[in-house]
């Protein structure tokens, strides 16, 4: 009997020992296999959302990948927050070391009396682990797994590192990720904004979030938060003040598409321009501060829409199922880009003509002709013939007749340097190529940056091709007193560290001496005083700019300009048919720009309203007519001996 108690007990102890060896290589192989997944949430790196700005930080549009996540830092998130999870998730956080022991046994007991899951005991740590590295099934060996992971998440991090990265890695419904988003996203808020009501139904939607979304169940999001206000009531976090107030309101919800985006075709052009440059832009949490205003882009394209409804009301009938515009407004002394509009409906084509459409600027190319010829000595009173030439040219390897011709289909003999830009006349124009020789041009030409231009005299009615940002670009040489200025959409970009990874500086080049430019100026301020650009006139705003119509009505310009500000605009049809006879630059486009600048000096009355005149331009008067001049740009004898008739009989 003796012997069989002692063998009975040694089988005991061995199958104890046993299975504690067993318990204890089965702990040891498993804290092994998720080992690896403890690091994961340790060594955090979650997909963060990009964010991009106008220049006074609106937000322009959102940019991410599967996770739509705002990262917020712990010591931004107010501890109203941080109470109010504690109330309703895990009252103890603070003391437990990753499990709670007591609430794992009560959780026990009741799945044993029901004989299935029906109660939880997770902690936020576990919850953590859960949502980050493990299934949502559940099963002994993946609750095992949770509390080993959770241990050693605890054993690295402090508690607040661990509840930051639990506000930011949970799903809060709607496609939420991390509360700042939720915050934003639900409420149009930002965490320090957010009521105690606001915060307990944010907090309340870890839990079951498809179902407590308040867009979709309204009054189930406020039960919960509710239940959450009553916790925090109970542990006496919130006086029955805060809690009666709390209980009765009623936030308004929004319910906003994921993918903000207020302005797309600059969302574009900005990830063109980062193309390349930034391997994770999309997921990388960047903040991307763009030069764009976006008061101004809401007016650009509200007054590029009429102009565009305005020419299809006039051409009714007319096929104009191609037709389309663009306009973009800069800042022409460092050449921040305030608006772009690649097109009248984006919808429709996300192609962005303002930056990719390489179209003919006609006329509007004219001032650069008449700014080298001011440069040689030519003054605005400089007399130009106006008479019709017919030119033998090389087409194709077949020699043919060009005669060139005005836009009124008539000529005026004799007209002065200014006459003839006002007025656009095509025929003074080629006439004074020809006087100052075409490879002179040429080479002044690619002075101002112009480059692969036609070397023939087509050139001089602007028969190369241009996107409206880089006449935009080239346009600053005149708006700017000589100076060109490079467009640019970028202000700066900061990592999610708030380390800055690039700042805005203009970029800059004295081409012209400020006292030529501002005589071409004045002249282009008289085509929207008196010439062919007078749609674009703002009452107590001096405007200038030159209209630009391509062959056969195919392109219509206006590139117009402030002391302060520049707006381009172009209006035709993508497959480069014609528009309707007679919707010319300053017929379609200049009513757009005139809008434009109307709408922005309206909205901003600070703007400088008149152009300064540099030292070293003199005002003459010839033939009763005022007239600027320089030291290079001199008028001779001829210039100023009286006309043998008044100006319109020269130029009508």
């Amino acid at each position: 009997m003796r012997l069989l108690f002692k063998t009975f007990t040694t089988l005991l102890l061995l199958l104890l020992l046993g299975g504690m060896i067993w318990g204890i290589s089965y702990l040891a192989m498993t804290y092994a296999k998720v080992a690896p997944k403890a690091q994961t949430i340790i060594d955090y790196n979650p997909k963060l959302t990009t964010r991009i700005y106008d220049r006074h930080g609106e937000l322009i549009a959102t940019l991410f990948e599967g996770e739509h996540r705002e990262y917020v830092p712990y010591e931004a998130i107010p501890g109203r927050i941080i109470e109010a999870l504690l109330a309703i998730e895990d009252t103890n956080f603070f003391e437990h070391h990753g499990i709670n022991v007591d609430a794992i046994v009560r959780a026990l007991i009741k799945d044993i009396k029901a004989g299935r899951f029906v109660e939880g005991a997770s902690t936020i740590t576990q919850q953590l682990v859960k949502n980050m590295v493990l299934s949502r099934k559940k099963r002994i060996e993946r609750k095992i797994q949770e509390i080993l992971i959770a241990l050693e998440v605890e054993r690295h991090l402090s508690k607040e590192e661990i509840l930051e990265r639990y506000l930011n890695q949970v799903y809060f419904g709607h496609g939420y990720y991390g509360i700042a988003t939720a915050a934003r996203g639900y409420f149009n808020k930002g965490l320090n904004q957010l009521t105690l009501k606001e915060i307990a139904m944010l907090v309340g939607l870890p839990r079951a979030p498809s179902y407590y979304d308040p867009t979709k169940n309204y009054a189930a999001s406020l039960k919960r938060a509710d239940r959450v206000l009553s916790r925090m009531h109970e542990l006496g976090w919130i006086d029955d003040r805060e809690f009666f107030a709390a209980l009765q309101e009623r936030p308004r919800v929004y319910d906003r598409s994921l993918t903000l985006n207020r302005a797309p075709y600059v969302v574009d052009e900005v990830l063109r321009l980062l193309k390349g440059k930034i391997s994770n832009l999309r997921t990388g949490g960047y903040e991307i501060v763009t030069t764009i205003d976006l008061e101004y882009q809401r007016i650009l394209e509200s007054q590029l829409a009429k102009g565009y409804r305005a020419i299809l009301e006039r051409g009714k009938g007319y096929d104009y199922s191609k037709l389309n515009g663009a306009g973009i407004v800069l800042r022409q002394r460092t050449g921040e880009v305030l608006a772009l509009v690649g097109g009248v409906d984006y919808l429709a084509s996300p192609f962005n003509r303002a930056t990719q459409a390489k179209r003919q600027p006609g006329s509007a190319f004219k001032p650069f002709v008449y700014l080298v010829a001011l440069d040689l000595g030519f003054s605005p009173a400089s007399k130009i013939p106006d008479v019709a030439r017919t030119y033998k040219v090389r087409i194709r390897g077949k020699e043919k007749l060009w005669q060139p011709k005005n836009y009124e289909r008539n000529f005026t003999g004799v007209i002065t340097l200014r006459q003839a830009l006002v007025h656009s006349r095509n025929l003074a124009t080629i006439n004074l190529v020809e006087a100052i020789g075409l490879d002179r041009l040429y080479q002044e030409l690619e002075r101002f940056g112009f480059r692969n231009l036609p070397k023939d005299l087509s050139l001089a009615l602007g028969s190369m091709s241009f996107s409206p940002w880089q006449l935009a670009g080239y346009y600053t040489i005149i708006s700017n007193y000589g100076t060109k200025t490079s467009p640019q959409l970028i202000e700066r970009i900061r990592s999610p560290k708030g380390e800055e990874l690039y700042r805005f500086e203009p970029i800059q080049e004295e081409v012209e001496q400020p006292q030529q430019a501002y005589l071409m100026i004045d002249i282009l301020k008289d085509v929207v005083r008196r010439g062919t650009g007078h749609r674009a006139r703002v009452k107590g705003v001096e405007v200038a700019g030159k209209t630009g119509t391509t062959n056969n009505y195919k392109d219509a310009w206006f590139c117009g300009f402030t002391p302060d500000i520049e707006v381009i605009v172009w209006f035709g049809q993508d497959d480069n048919t014609p528009l309707r006879q007679g919707e010319s630059g300053g017929r379609a486009a200049a009513p757009v720009v005139g809008g434009t600048i109307r709408e922005i000096y309206r909205a901003h009355p600070e703007l400088s309203r008149t152009f300064p005149r540099p030292k070293g331009v003199y005002e003459i008067e010839i033939d009763g007519r005022r007239e600027l001049f320089t030291d290079i740009s001199k008028p001779s004898r001829e210039d100023v001996e009286p006309s043998s008739g008044s100006e319109e009989e020269l130029l009508f």
